[in-house]
């Protein structure tokens, strides 16, 4: 089956010309699924934050007797200073 037929466009990109923050993280997840652990970290390198940062919120969601607060705004902050500097390493 192939994926990348699948993959939503980045809308900022499609529209202003400019990638957001995101853009990346479809095809960073296609190659971490097909085994490419380093291309998948090339390609946007906050997938791993990411990844990390949606299993608390699922955690968190589903596990109603533990508090997740303090370590989900941890790897927040954490996934946007990943975000961010990729977004620059990038473009500059």
């Amino acid at each position: 089956m192939d994926l990348e037929k699948y993959m939503i466009p980045c809308l900022s990109k499609t529209f202003f010309g400019v990638e957001c923050l995101g853009c990346g993280f479809q095809r960073g997840l296609f190659l971490l699924l097909k085994g490419n652990f380093v291309a998948a970290f090339q390609m946007y390198p906050a997938i791993y934050t990411t990844l990390l940062f949606l299993g608390i919120v699922s955690l968190n969601f589903f596990d109603k007797k533990t508090n997740y607060k303090n370590l989900l705004i941890g790897v927040a902050i954490i996934n946007g200073l990943f975000m961010i500097v990729g977004y620059l390493h990038k473009h500059y």
